[in-house]
Order: C-alpha cells, then structure tokens, then sequence
C-alpha cells in the first residue's frame, strides 16, 4: 500500500506541552468537565492526550471516545489520536483500522474504548474511569446524563466526563449546566495553541454573524437576523423513536456537488406535524450514488407520496433513473415558503410546533465541511440562517443566499405539503426505453 502522501513523516516519540485551558483540563478532577472555546485552540488534542496520559500510567484503565454516532469519530478525533498522540510504534495501533474499531489496547491492560450513542447498548454495557465526548453539544442533556452514570471503574482516585465544543446559543443546556456549577467551563483560546496559523485565523475572519462570533471568538451568542426566530434546537429536535409506517413520507432534494446535495425524509403524523426522519448532507458525490444510498436507507419502509426536487433538470432526471420514481419540481416562491414553516415552528393551539427533527436523521457527518465548519445538517443550518441586510436591504426581505441548502428543501417540502397533502405516492417508472415511462411520468407530474 501506498503510504498516505498527507500524513506528517513519522517521528520516534511524540511531544505534547498543555497550555492555558489545556493544562487546566490535565489537572481537573471535577467529575463534569467542558472544555469550550473558538476553532482551532487545541481542545480535543488536550482531551486525548489526557486520555493517553492516563492510559499509559494508570494499568487497567478504562476510558471511552464516544460521539453521537461512532461513525462520526472515523474521519475527525481518530484521525488526531493516530496522528498526533500515539508514537508510530505504539502497541496501541495494532489491530484493525480505525474506522472498524472497538478500542485501543495498550501493554499495561488499559483500554481507549469508542463509541457511539446511536449504538447506545454498547456503550452503556461497561463502566469506564473517563468518557470524552468530542463535539459534545451534539448531544442531548438526557445523553449526557446516562454517560455520567457508567463513570464507576475505580482505576482512578477520580472518575470524569470531558467533552469539547465550539460554543453555540446561549441558552444550551451546555452552557446551563456550566452556569449553574454542575460542568467545570475551562474557556480555551487560540493563544493556547501555538500551531495555529496566521492563514487559519485569516479563514475563521473570513466568516460572519454567529458563526464568527463562536468560531473566531469562543462566544455563547444568539444569531441576530435570524430567519427563523421561532427555531429551538430544545424544543425542534426531539429523540428518536420507531416511526409509524403508516404516516406518509414526503422526500425533499437539493442537488448540489460542490455545495451540498441534500436529501430529506418527512413523516407527517395523523396530527399533520411533520418530522425529519432522515437525511444526506454531503459534497462531493454524483446524483447516482446518492440515490443508491436512499435506496439502501429507504429499503422496506413506506414509499414516498412526493419526491419535492430543487428545479436542476438534468438533476432529476438522474435522480429519477436510479430511484425509479418520479418527481416533481418544487414550489420555489421565496417569501410564502419561509412563512410556511416559520409557521409551523410556532407552538400551536395545544402547545406544541408542528415541525420536528430526530436525533441522529443524518446519515454520515461530511468531513470537508466539518473541517471547513460549515452547517453540515439541517439542525445546523436552521441555527445560522440570516436575512441578507447587505446594499440596504432590510431584515425580513431576503434570506442570505449562503449555507441554505437543507433550508431550501425544508421550505420545498413544507410549502409544497401544506395545500397538497393527500397526494397519492410517486409510481415506480418503467424501464428508460419503455414507451410507458414517458406517459406515466407526464401524467405524475401534471
């Protein structure tokens, strides 16, 4: 095999010196703690290495990498651990690669366990002496509160939850719990971590609105201008649980390639609330591999009564080749569509909004925009969706015509459901070179 062109030259030992928060967090013993502060300061370094710190001193130790999803780990804190923590030569590497692992093991008996808490069983079957969550404002405070609950191994005079953030909205039950003393906050900065770059810094400048206020300068802020003030990741997203084949399903699509593809699926209860079941939030790919991945996603689940695509002629056509199916181009006025599902964030006359997220509805985490920190969901989008007050424009005129991709489907679903929910579902099209296809599609679509 190859050797990966992109990874720094091996070196015989690996050198780590903590700073400001990061050697803070090496000293605490508080059992919650949460290490939060702008791109880029070294957080999930710090936690890893104390993690390896202790592994390598303490025999017998159990610690747990734990994500919302194990995928998710893969492509982002492994990468780091593999890279810059353990020496080349650690007996630790053996084994297999890092994405079809369950742990590292080292000499001394102890154990660096991965999980996720979409395999949730897994994790909560041991007790562990220290459980870091990179991303941590990922997950739930129920979430939270059960991880806490397996810190009972005793290898350590001390048992601990770590997690790392870039900070969000000021009211996150993160930083709740940090006010109210229940989470140690070590604040990190980037003079923390002396590899940061001139052009790094340049990149986080380069961003604006809430994103730069968290990213660039580690604040707990609100989004001014948001298009959606009605949006409340506490009250939206809600935990997953075995959706009804019975409610029908509406799929929404934005096609994108350098800017994110994104699917969704919509189930709407007997209530007529929708919620996000699942959804694809990636760059990269071809419509064809896309659509085989709705397939797999979809297999033996109720069909579709829409398939609500962005207008990219060739996009559907593609689309519609490999699922078979036809669709249907979305409503595309701007303004209604935005009222439609503002409306339906507000509580309605039982208290109660009429728009919902799952937990977990996204597939795979991108990492190139992970790495570039952009949205890379809709959970995301929904919180950094900014009216455009450039050229004197007034806010609640246009939406900023950037990082709006699940926003735009969401809005197609929405306005196009709203006065036309008892579509029957989109029929199976016949073969390409069928004289059927063109009949039956024509006849969908009109």
């Amino acid at each position: 095999m190859a050797p990966d062109a992109t990874a720094p030259p091996p070196r015989p030992e690996v050198y780590y010196r903590p700073r400001g928060a990061a050697r803070a967090l090496f000293h605490a013993q508080a059992r919650e703690v949460l290490i939060a502060g702008p791109a880029g300061t070294g957080k999930s370094l710090a936690a890893l290495w104390k993690l390896h710190f202790c592994a390598t001193r303490v025999p017998g130790l159990r610690a747990l990498i734990v994500r919302k999803t194990r995928a998710s780990l893969t492509e982002s804190v492994l990468v780091t651990l593999e890279r810059s923590v353990l020496p080349p030569a650690h007996p630790a590497r053996g084994g297999a690669w890092r994405g079809n692992r369950h742990a590292y093991h080292y000499p001394n008996g102890s154990t660096l366990a991965l999980g996720g808490m979409d395999l949730a069983s897994r994790v909560m079957s041991s007790e562990y002496d220290l459980i870091y969550v990179p991303e941590a404002v990922e997950l739930s405070e129920e979430d939270w509160e059960t991880l806490a609950t397996r810190l009972r191994h005793g290898a350590l005079p001390y048992q601990q939850l770590i997690g790392d953030t870039n900070p969000a909205y000021p009211t996150h039950w993160l930083k709740r719990r940090c006010d109210a003393g229940r989470t140690l906050l070590l604040e990190s900065r980037h003079e923390d971590n002396p590899a940061v770059t001139a052009a790094y810094l340049a990149a986080l400048d380069a961003l604006t609105g809430p994103r730069k206020d968290r990213l660039r300068h580690g604040r707990w802020v609100a989004a001014e201008g948001l298009v959606y003030d009605g949006w409340d990741a506490a009250l939206h997203v809600v935990g997953r649980f075995p959706v009804p084949a019975s409610w029908p399903r509406y799929w929404a699509v934005d096609f994108g390639f350098v800017n994110p593809f994104v699917w969704q699926e919509w189930a709407a209860d007997p209530d007529g609330r929708l919620y996000l079941v699942r959804e694809i939030y990636h760059t990269g790919r071809l419509v064809e591999d896309h659509a085989r991945r709705i397939l797999q996603l979809t297999a033996g689940g109720p069909p579709p009564r829409a398939i609500v695509c962005d207008h990219d002629a060739e996009g559907r056509a593609t689309l519609e080749r490999h699922l078979r199916r036809a669709t249907t181009p979305a409503p595309k006025e701007i303004s209604p569509g935005l009222q439609a599902v503002a409306g339906r964030l507000r509580p309605a006359g039982d208290g109660r909004p009429r728009l919902f997220l799952l937990r977990g509805a996204l597939d795979e985490r991108d990492p190139a925009l992970d790495a570039a920190k952009k949205p890379c969901s809709t959970a995301e989008e929904f919180d950094s969706y900014l009216w455009d007050t450039r050229t004197g424009r007034k806010q609640g005129e246009v939406p900023l015509d950037r990082d709006n991709h699940s926003m735009d489907a969401a809005r197609y679903v929405v306005f196009f459901l709203d006065g036309r929910s008892h579509l029957p579902p989109p029929p199976l099209l016949p073969p390409e070179d069928s004289p059927d296809r063109a009949r039956l599609q024509g006849a969908f679509l009109t």
